[in-house]
């Protein structure tokens, strides 16, 4: 019976997990700590306590994830299920493996966030969640499954190296050419064709995640191969321009 959630780093996804819980399990106490926000027992608590909750997400940055796991584990419950919506999977999975000692966890990464979230008005319909590794029992994982899939999710189950090469040819390429083109300086004008404005919304979706963007090169392996064959490719793209 899960009447707890505790939700472990409160920045822009940490909120916007705490804002799905509320509104898609309106029912349950949700318990947060944020090491920028003093303890007042009412939303935000102690590590030991929001640990201590049925279900914990672990929303922090994937540089820190190791640190934050082991914090976390230390005074989880037995029961206790523990949540990893990082970015990268492999990394983090084997983390849980090694960390969670028996305990359930679920490694997933929802493939939307909080910029998604409000541009669709809060339509969660056909939004993505990624499951690559889980130890729950068979048949509380496909309730969990069937839930979510209710509400309008979709659940795609895949390995964590699979994520992750996926990942570096999609995600990270996003970021990679948003962040060329913030440092190149272009921006939105009056004479803005369609398809340049759909590429500027997603400048825009990932351009405030300098930090994420990094992390993700340094912590999945397919990355710097993705990096190296999109330069190769603008090199060539320019040499023909000649």
């Amino acid at each position: 019976m899960i009447n707890t959630i505790g939700i472990i780093g409160y920045g822009n996804f940490g909120t916007f997990v705490h804002e799905l819980g509320q509104r898609f399990f309106p029912g349950l106490e949700y318990r947060i700590h944020s090491r920028r926000c003093a303890p007042d027992n009412e939303k935000f608590f102690d590590l030991k306590t929001a640990a201590q909750s049925d279900v914990v997400f672990l929303c922090a940055g994937i540089r820190e994830y190791e640190e934050r796991m082991k914090a976390v584990l230390e005074h989880a419950l037995p029961h206790t299920v523990f949540i990893d919506v990082a970015t990268v999977k492999k990394h983090t999975s084997d983390l849980c493996h090694k960390y969670c000692d028996g305990r359930r966890f679920i490694s997933t990464h929802p493939m939307f966030g909080p910029t998604s979230y409000q541009k669709h008005k809060g339509n969660v319909e056909g939004f993505r969640i990624v499951v690559t590794d889980y130890t729950l029992k068979n048949d509380d994982y496909q309730m969990l499954k069937d839930k979510f899939s209710i509400f309008g999710f979709n659940i795609i189950e895949m390995t964590a190296d699979e994520h992750d090469k996926n990942l570096a040819e999609t995600l990270f390429v996003t970021h990679y050419i948003g962040q060329s083109i913030m440092k190149a300086g272009f921006d939105r004008t009056e004479l803005d064709t369609l398809s340049f404005q759909f590429l500027m919304d997603a400048v825009e979706s990932v351009k405030n995640d300098q930090k994420l963007f990094e992390d993700v090169y340094k912590y999945n392996p397919y990355c710097k191969e993705a990096a190296e064959k999109f330069h190769s490719s603008q090199q060539e793209v320019f040499k023909n321009l000649k």
